[in-house]
């Protein structure tokens, strides 16, 4: 039986395109943590953590992870996750699923892509099939000026693309200027908005009623996201449906949400509830209330764009525009496959693990920029 012979973490720092604006700020760079695992065949199956808060810290903390997994099977991946956090979290009294999914989340997808890499299968297979062909994602609008997301919004429609998607949340003024502007450019296609817990109650329910004007397909994350019943109160004032995101970050929130009523869909990704089989769980749930799933990307490579696509494949109640991340960098460490969607859809990626092959000097630039931080 294969064995794991070694857990490697390689911090890097990858320059955006362009400054991205959002409700809680501007930021100039992706910083994720690449991880290795080894086996004593020679295989090596790769996946990415997000940092926050600090990248230096969250790489120590997976390597002192990592350690649980050395000489264990990598077809054990449920169990020897829920192990570290009994003995790692748990049994030092951290309670912190957030946190802890966060990690688990990267450990979860480089174990996929090694079981995956092993079995000569794409990762999907193992999770029980495609339950589709092609997989949908809306196209993510960038810039900080109405004048600059106009551009943006023109050129995305200019190129087919069917879903569109907007940060607010940035003060009434602003948030109504840049939607009345990518309105203008985009026609009667789909337009989403994102608030990023930008709003109160009161704020949200008065800018839904400025904004229906604008036939918004939905608002996200309206409200504060540790009160899931603020967002339920918003969703019971307004016409615009509501969709959660950052209040849905464990199996439990996502219940929650569920039973009260909080959300029209969920926006979830494997950054958030801890990796790839956790995703299936939480579409489970969704489904059981009758609801969508979704994908949340977050700060991240095209690495977890091919596990997200994985997941898309996998799980039947998908929406059909999530989002991804990897197009945001100036360059992505991902080589192959093409991962940027034609007029809004990605093809199945039929290679075995995740699909990917990475471009070590872009990995290794990577390294670079973060030793020099």
């Amino acid at each position: 039986m294969v064995k794991i012979t070694d857990v490697r973490v390689r911090p890097l720092v990858l320059p955006l395109r362009q400054p991205y604006h959002w409700s809680y700020g501007i930021r100039e760079t992706f910083a994720v943590n690449l991880i290795e695992i080894h086996t004593d065949q020679g295989a090596v199956g790769i996946g990415e953590c997000t940092v926050a808060p600090d990248q230096t810290g969250t790489a120590a903390i997976l390597r002192r992870l990592g350690a649980h997994l050395v000489g264990q099977s990598p077809y054990d991946a449920a169990p020897l996750i829920a192990r570290m956090f009994h003995q790692e979290y748990l049994g030092h009294g951290a309670n912190y699923m957030r946190a802890s999914n966060q990690m688990f989340s990267g450990i979860d997808m480089a174990l996929w892509d090694l079981q995956g890499k092993l079995a000569g299968l794409p990762v999907h297979k193992l999770l029980g099939g495609a339950h589709r062909k092609k997989v949908g994602y809306f196209y993510f609008l960038q810039g900080e000026t109405a004048e600059e997301l106009a551009r943006d919004a023109a050129q995305g429609y200019a190129n087919g693309e069917r879903v569109f998607y907007l940060k607010v949340g940035r003060g009434q003024q602003i948030d109504l200027e840049i939607t009345a502007a990518v309105r203008r450019e985009i026609g009667n296609a789909r337009l989403r908005l994102d608030a990023n817990e930008g709003w109160s109650v009161v704020d949200a329910i008065n800018m839904c009623k400025k904004l229906e004007k604008y036939d918004i397909e939905f608002i996200e994350q309206p409200t504060v996201s540790w009160s899931i019943a603020a967002m339920a109160q918003v969703r019971a004032s307004v016409g615009i449906p509501i969709v959660a995101d950052q209040a849905a970050f464990t199996l439990y929130d996502v219940y929650e949400i569920c039973r009260q009523k909080a959300a029209d869909m969920i926006c979830i990704g494997p950054r958030e509830i801890g990796g790839i089989q956790p995703m299936l769980k939480v579409a489970a749930v969704a489904e059981s209330a009758g609801l969508k799933i979704c994908i949340h990307s977050s700060f991240t490579t095209g690495i977890t764009t091919c596990a997200e696509h994985h997941i898309g494949l996998a799980i039947p109640n998908l929406d059909d525009g999530n989002q991804i991340m990897w197009q945001l960098v100036q360059k992505d460490i991902v080589k192959s496959p093409g991962l940027a969607p034609v007029n809004g859809w990605l093809e199945a990626f039929q290679g075995p693990g995740l699909g990917f092959e990475l471009d070590p000097d872009l990995v290794a630039e990577g390294e670079r920029r973060y030793s020099q931080r």
